[in-house]
Formats: C-alpha cells, structure tokens, sequence
C-alpha cells in the first residue's frame, strides 16, 4: 500500500476546512456561554479562539496536492484545543475565569497529548509530508505562544517569552539571510521544546505552588534560549 493510500481528499465541497473552523467555534462558543462573559468579552474570546483555525484552514486551502492524512487530522484536533485555550486565555485576562483550573489543565494536557502522537502516526502510517510538518511545527508554535501568554497571566508577562521566542527567530530571518538555512536535526532541540509544553502545563495545575511553577518555567526558558543561541550560532557560522 502506497504511503497516499491512508490520505483523504480535501475538496469534499469543502468539509475538512469548515470543521477546522467550525469545530472550535462550536466548542469556544459553549465555553463563553459557560462562562458568561459580557457580550464584548465574549465576542472578542471567541473571535481570539478562532485565529488559529482559521490561518490552519487557510494553509489546508492551499495545500497541493489537496489531501489531509491521518496525523493532519490529529493535529487539526489540537488546533481546535488551542482555539480553546485561547479564549480561555481571554476570558482570563478579563477576569472571567481563574487561570489555574483542572479544566483548563486537561485541555492543555489533551493537546500536549496529541502532539505526541501525530508524529508517531504519520511515521506508522508511512504519511509524513513536508506539509503536514509545516502545520504540525506551527500549531506547536502556536499553542506555545497561547499557553505563555495564559500561564504569564499569573506567573508575569516574562512567561511570554516561552511562546514568542520562535516568533523573533523568525523576524530575524527576515534581516539575517543565514537564518533561513535548515537547522541540523537534533534531539536536544526536539527535546528542549516538548519541555516548554510540560513546564507550562505544569503551571496550570491547581495543586503546585506557584513558586514550583515558576521556578519550573524558568528553568524551561533558560534551557529555551540556550537551545536557540546554539542554533543562531550555527546557522550564522555556516551562513
């Protein structure tokens, strides 16, 4: 059977984009009802909730050839989670919801969860793509960036520092050609960044200390930036 085989058309009239979307419409929808946020908080959560979809909706519509796998789909789940997240992280920020719940810890830990396994199925499944890497690594970037800026709401803004990192790496590409080249492959680097998730999961749960969380999340940034200073350097020796 052909690595294709297990893969299925995106071009359904248009299924697979509008459940990206609709999908954590529905489920941001159900947590500001739940909540009950005024009518502008409420807006904003959910229109916040929907950013990632829809740019993960936009990379399915220009896909070629237009097909999702079975890892595509895992990682579609966890887009919908982060949208989540992030109207959560608004109705946070507006004094709406306590940040350290286990409800929001378990939608945090299911979407850690499921970035453990799309990779796992797209090697078992013979499915791994250049594409579906691409939307895998930016929904990481992305859930990265929704959790620091959750978790920051309590521990201080330097949390944010955990998700916007990837973020100036990639504005400095922009002036620093070398930046741009492939990164070398690295256990250290892909070991680095599951930590970062588990740091700040870990800072969402009731039970730890704050201090804990903190120091826990430092401890992650520190090794964070220590992993991104070796790859400028080399990239930059290199380039």
């Amino acid at each position: 059977m052909s690595a294709q085989a297990p893969a299925a058309r995106l071009r359904g009239g248009g299924v697979v984009e509008s459940a990206v979307v609709l999908l954590p419409l529905a489920l941001c929808v159900g947590l500001v009802t739940r909540v009950g946020p005024g009518l502008g908080v409420g807006v904003l959560a959910v229109a916040v909730g929907l950013v990632v979809p829809v740019v993960a909706t936009a990379a399915l519509v220009r896909r070629r050839p237009a097909t999702v796998s079975p890892p595509d789909v895992v990682t579609l789940a966890r887009v919908a989670l982060t949208g989540v997240v992030a109207t959560a992280t608004v109705l946070v920020l507006a004094g709406q919801l306590p940040a350290r719940t286990w409800a929001v810890a378990l939608v945090v830990g299911a979407a850690l969860l499921l970035d453990a396994v799309d990779g796992w199925l797209a090697r078992a499944t013979g499915t791994a793509s250049a594409a579906g890497a691409r939307l895998d690594m930016e929904s990481d970037a992305a859930l990265l960036l929704v959790l620091s800026a959750l978790v920051g709401a309590t521990l201080g803004w330097w949390v944010v520092a955990v998700g916007a990192m990837r973020y100036v790496f990639v504005l400095a590409s922009w002036v620093r050609p070398a930046l741009r080249a492939e990164l070398r492959p690295s256990l250290a680097r892909r070991t680095v960044a599951a930590v970062q998730g588990i740091a700040l999961w870990v800072a969402l749960v009731p039970v730890v200390p704050p201090a804990w969380a903190a120091g826990g999340v430092a401890l992650a940034l520190v090794a964070l930036a220590a992993s991104f200073v070796r790859d400028v350097v080399d990239l930059e020796t290199r380039g």
